[in-house]
């Protein structure tokens, strides 16, 4: 093979359209963080069933009023908010940039109302309950660990998603990111979304108290 031939199989660009493996480098970040904390979340789930089946006597202090229906709540405003960040990435992609921040505010309104109920249930099992991450009243010390342990670092993400989409919708407002990184942040809220999906049942509704 020549010189001239294989420079020129080198130089050739690829014409078949949109090539195969392309990636915006924001995105395959995004896809390698959410890959590695998903087996963060996974150990602790795993690890949270597996103390609370060692535990026959494990504790069972969620009422359904109050927490119960506050936990399905929190619940069902993740869910609407999941809502909100589709529409707000399917606005971008049309260019209407208008509706875009819209639905990114709402996105982090529901969220944050999310981490303000959270709070709210927290200061009530801290507070009222005197429950802590090393005692509680019920007699099982790991229930506080696990429980502080797993929801905290959920909510810790659910503040940390609402002031990346702060400053995705300010940087979209004022043309510095497109609609490729609305849909990056998209990313990170469905996935943040998607863990409190196993959280609520594993954490809340395994352990409601019929008899209170």
């Amino acid at each position: 093979m020549s010189q001239a031939e294989h420079e020129g199989i080198i130089e050739s660009a690829w014409s078949g359209g949109r090539a195969p493996f392309a990636i915006n480098s924001n995105k395959l970040g995004m896809w390698l963080f959410i890959i590695s904390d998903s087996l963060t979340f996974s150990a602790l789930l795993v690890a949270y069933a597996y103390v609370r089946l060692a535990n026959p006597d494990w504790p069972r202090p969620f009422e359904i009023w109050p927490a119960i229906a506050k936990s399905t709540l929190m619940t069902l405003i993740l869910l609407s908010s999941s809502l909100t960040m589709v529409l707000g990435v399917a606005a971008a992609h049309r260019g209407d940039r208008a509706k875009t921040i819209k639905y990114l505010i709402w996105t982090m309104i529901f969220g944050a109302a999310f981490v303000v109920i959270h709070a709210t249930e927290w200061y009530t099992l801290m507070v009222t309950d005197h429950v802590t991450p090393w005692s509680n009243p019920w007699g099982v010390p790991l229930f506080g660990g696990t429980f502080f342990g797993l929801t905290g670092l959920h909510m810790l993400h659910v503040t940390i998603g609402v002031v990346y989409l702060a400053i995705v919708a300010a940087g979209f407002k004022s043309d510095k990111y497109d609609a490729s990184d609305v849909e990056v942040s998209g990313l990170y809220w469905h996935f943040v979304d998607l863990v409190w999906m196993f959280i609520f049942p594993l954490v809340y509704l395994m352990s409601v108290n019929l008899k209170g």
